[in-house]
């Protein structure tokens, strides 16, 4: 062997550890997206907007009904999943309760049933009262409520971050009203 010719094994070597560090770079490009991302994305403007889900007219005193509203954060490809279903509950013409339409437990769909005045959830039989607390069944806690308020003889909602556990029906009785804000 001669002084500058590299032998088999280093040859070796030195290809798995440059195999390595692209592997490594690979990783590590979502890794430290994700570490930085609260301080490179900013929030979309949709967040922290109201928005109405139709006329007083429309959620008759004393009913529960369903009503739909485009999400604010939508993304071109979104297409009809954008669409998201809720529960207005009309206590006595100015006050209400605003649900949203999946199970605490895992999320499926609970349906109004006004004969028993109960939320049910078809998936694994999760039962709500009409105030959203929680019945039977396995969820922990009452249906989760979005905050809501009444402008122009409109109901508006406050929809950008889904609701958390934070604020489930079964913490807090009666809806969450906003006072005070304006509609953006």
């Amino acid at each position: 062997m001669m002084g500058n010719e590299i032998s088999r094994r280093a040859m070796l070597v030195k290809l798995g550890l440059l195999l390595n560090a692209v592997v490594a770079a690979i990783l590590a490009v979502p890794i430290v997206r994700y570490l930085l991302s609260p301080a490179i994305l900013e929030r979309k403007p949709g967040y922290e907007s109201w928005l109405c889900l139709g006329g007083l007219d429309q959620f008759p005193a004393g009913q529960t009904r369903l009503a739909t509203y485009r999400n604010p954060v939508v993304n071109p490809w979104d297409g009809e999943t954008a669409d998201i279903a809720c529960w207005v509950r009309n206590l006595d013409g100015q006050n209400f309760q605003v649900f949203a339409v999946n199970c605490a437990h895992l999320g499926c769909p609970v349906r109004w049933f006004p004969q028993s005045s109960l939320f049910m959830c078809p998936c694994h039989g999760g039962a709500y009262y009409q105030d959203g607390s929680r019945a039977s069944g396995p969820p922990e806690r009452g249906l989760f409520q979005y905050r809501y308020k009444v402008e122009h003889g409109k109901l508006l909602i406050q929809a950008g971050e889904m609701p958390t556990p934070g604020r489930a029906a079964n913490t807090t009785r009666g809806g969450t009203r906003c006072e005070g804000t304006t509609c953006a």
